[in-house]
């Protein structure tokens, strides 16, 4: 047996056994027992001695937290604060940029950041990609160095797409330029290298880290936390707040970021390299497995090193009422992903799986044949 088989096979065995086929771990994995059994802990901590109480009660966990996520980040403990997910993060962030309000990120960009970026008075520009809407990284060099925006944004693995980004060779760019470096990790995380030097990370514990919902991260390197100036409190309020702790939420879902912590210390235990190789194993697994299918194009290349595939429809096909039918018929659940997750690069809808490192052989067969059948 290899080591990928008894990373699947404990994986499998710390969760509850799944009802039909989870391929869409891009959007919310499976959570374990333990995590689970944290979370309801909390609750009931709570119950037994109040909610304050236990919230203090919980601190050495959640530093625990912070710590493994500084782990995977590159930064450390104190860099780090709970969000309520992703686009919270962001907004937290941008909303406290004190300077000129530009930033460059991909044609592909995520349509919720675009949002955001849009809502806190950012001004968008793009970076230069290839045709399958990778990063061209000498180009934008050229493009940030001739015109350096305020912030460099850049999402190294997309919600539509799965392709990975040349995130480290981006961040040894910024650095050169001396340009902050923001990233979305929300797919990335658990799932590729994120200790590249990025000057923010931020990211979701529900998709592979395979945390609840409703908590994220953001991570911010002391140099680029020290230039926010965060709305609330107020500055004329003249409070000594760190700036850390005015980011983060005080009255927040505590049992959350418990479980999350829980996850993250599951995915140091299982191994980050591991966990990458054997997501990469399990996207080439999901390619070949689909290929053939009729009505049905692949867009990643064959040997990605992601396990996010995506389909595009060929003939017609609708995804949005495969993904209905996939789940009502055979029980398997995927992603329908619309043209507002990549307003600028989409032009049709398409349907992505993202099974996570339990998956088997045998599973993607019967995806395969489902997903033909689906349109047959």
């Amino acid at each position: 047996m290899t080591d990928q088989d008894t990373l699947a096979q404990r994986w499998r065995a710390a969760r509850p056994k799944v009802a039909g086929l989870h391929l869409d771990s891009a959007a919310c994995s499976r959570q374990s027992f333990a995590v689970i059994d944290a979370v309801t802990q909390h609750a009931r901590h709570e119950a037994e001695v109040g909610g304050y109480v236990a919230a203090e009660a919980a601190a050495p966990a959640l530093d625990a937290g912070r710590a493994a996520i500084a782990s995977l980040t590159g930064m450390s403990g104190s860099d780090v604060v709970f969000t309520t997910g992703s686009i919270n993060a962001l907004d937290v962030l941008l909303s406290s940029w004190p300077g000129e309000r530009s930033v460059a990120c991909l044609p592909g960009e995520y349509g919720p950041n675009l949002a955001v970026m849009a809502a806190n008075g950012f001004q968008i520009s793009t970076l230069p990609a290839d045709d399958l809407g990778r990063l061209a990284v000498d180009d934008a060099a050229r493009v940030l160095a001739a015109n350096p925006p305020a912030l460099v944004h850049l999402t190294p693995l997309a919600s539509h797409r799965g392709l990975a980004q040349p995130l480290a060779e981006l961040a040894g760019v910024c650095r050169e330029l001396g340009l902050p470096l923001v990233v979305d990790a929300a797919q990335a995380m658990g799932h590729l290298d994120c200790a590249v030097g990025a000057a923010a990370v931020y990211s979701s514990s529900r998709k592979w880290m395979a945390g609840p919902r409703g908590v994220g991260m953001l991570a911010i390197r002391p140099e680029l936390a020290q230039r926010l100036r965060p709305r609330l409190p107020p500055p004329e309020c003249g409070l000594p707040i760190p700036v850390m702790e005015s980011l983060e939420m005080g009255e927040a879902n505590i049992a959350a970021r418990v479980g999350y912590s829980v996850a993250l210390g599951e995915h140091l235990a299982a191994g980050p390299d591991q966990i990458r190789d054997r997501l990469a194993e399990i996207g080439r697994m999901t390619r070949a497995a689909v290929a053939d299918v009729p009505g049905w194009r692949v867009v990643e290349p064959s040997d990605e090193p992601t396990a996010i595939t995506t389909l595009e429809p060929r003939n017609g096909a609708d995804p949005q009422m495969v993904r209905a039918w996939l789940i009502a018929e055979r029980g398997i659940v995927t992603t329908y992903a619309e043209l507002q997750r990549a307003p600028f690069e989409m032009a049709k809808p398409v349907l992505r799986a993202s099974p996570h490192v339990d998956t088997t052989p045998e599973d993607l067969d019967q995806f395969a044949e489902a997903l033909a059948a689906a349109v047959g």
